[in-house]
């Protein structure tokens, strides 16, 4: 692992895999829960966890650097089901990309079981991981301009849902009617860091596009 400075309170702790980082972030989130990682955020991304708010990051970076990772519990957070309906507009390239019929798509990905590895680019949109890598699927070659709030999508190794219609270039694989981001809620983001999740198929309205 490597732990470099960012300013005068922060370290930047650097690990080889989002497997890696998903087993800092938990075990980062124990200690501070004990009271022996005195921190004010931890922040995972995908192969990094900033700590921000930290007294003294030259002590602190000497331990982290010689930290052993425990594996991430499967137990250790909630899971959350997410109902989809499967009728993306990407379905048919999906399945083509994978080498399976369209239903196989829904088949495969209800019966996987997801983590949120880290959250960005909007708020309440969480990056899961769960599939096996031989299911990557690459971007679009140019991205759509709107994607509705709700669409269930792929790109790469990440599930994600969009929490409000904006641009994207993932494939679209299904949609659901769960509000993911809602600043009147307490918490407003239905997905956090270490959450587990599932996807429930429910009957589409319409055929797949």
């Amino acid at each position: 692992m490597r732990v470099l400075p960012v300013g005068a309170e922060a370290l930047l702790l650097e690990v080889s895999s989002g497997d890696e980082a998903q087993a800092l972030h938990a075990e980062l989130l124990r200690r501070r829960a004990e009271g022996s990682l005195p921190a004010g955020e931890i922040v995972p991304a995908a192969r990094t966890v900033l700590l921000d708010g930290v007294p003294e990051p030259g002590r602190l970076a000497a331990e982290l650097a010689a930290l052993r990772l425990p594996p991430v519990s499967a137990r250790a957070a909630e899971t959350v089901e997410i109902p989809v309906r499967y009728d993306g507009p990407d379905l048919v390239e999906v399945a083509a990309h994978w080498g399976v019929p369209v239903q196989e798509v829904a088949r495969v990905h209800a019966t996987a079981e997801f983590r949120v590895a880290f959250c960005g680019f909007a708020p309440g949109f969480g990056y899961l991981t769960g599939l096996p890598s031989r299911y990557d699927v690459p971007r679009r070659p140019s991205p759509r301009t709107a994607v509705p709030a709700g669409s269930v999508a792929l790109a790469g190794p990440y599930t994600g849902v969009y929490p409000r219609s904006s641009p994207g270039g993932w494939r679209l694989i299904g949609t659901t009617d769960l509000v993911l981001w809602d600043p009147a809620r307490v918490p407003a983001a239905v997905l956090s860091p270490g959450t587990r999740v599932r996807f429930v198929p429910v009957p589409a309205t319409g055929p797949a596009v």
